[in-house]
């Protein structure tokens, strides 16, 4: 019989060549546009309200574990929505947000601060999808 110790390439471990690469990054708006209704259990934020209501929702809600759900047909309303929960979460003005949204400083977020963002802004709920988008678009990557 033969011998009974192991060949080169039979039963040694060999290094195994593998891919690695960052995971996607998820943007400000991919998936933040929903139809009237679609997220149920979160406090809903009606976007076309005054500002000073908007703010002080905003301000409470950014530190609380439901996040919640922005409702308008209003593109720029739905920018500015998105910006002020930004400054809400960062602890800036919540009003000079809601009446002229930083775009540089809202498609400069890191992927943590995005993260943030998305857990606490769960959608925009809206019946003009496409007005909405379009205003938003300048968010995307």
């Amino acid at each position: 019989m033969g011998d009974a110790t192991p060949t080169a390439g039979h039963g040694a471990s060999e290094p195994v060549l593998v891919t690695l690469s960052a995971p996607a990054r998820r943007s400000l708006v991919d998936g933040l546009i929903r139809p009237p209704g679609s997220v149920p259990d979160a406090p809903t934020l009606d976007a076309d309200a005054p500002d000073a209501q908007i703010a002080d929702f905003l301000a409470a809600i950014a530190h609380a574990d439901t996040g919640f759900v922005a409702r308008t047909d209003s593109g720029e309303r739905a920018l500015a929505i998105v910006a002020a929960t930004v400054a809400a979460l960062c602890g800036e003005d919540i009003r000079t947000a809601l009446t002229r949204p930083d775009i540089a400083f809202l498609t400069g977020l890191k992927a943590p601060a995005v993260e943030a963002v998305r857990g606490v802004l769960h959608a925009v709920e809206t019946a003009e999808p496409e007005r909405v988008g379009a205003a938003l678009a300048v968010l995307a990557p």
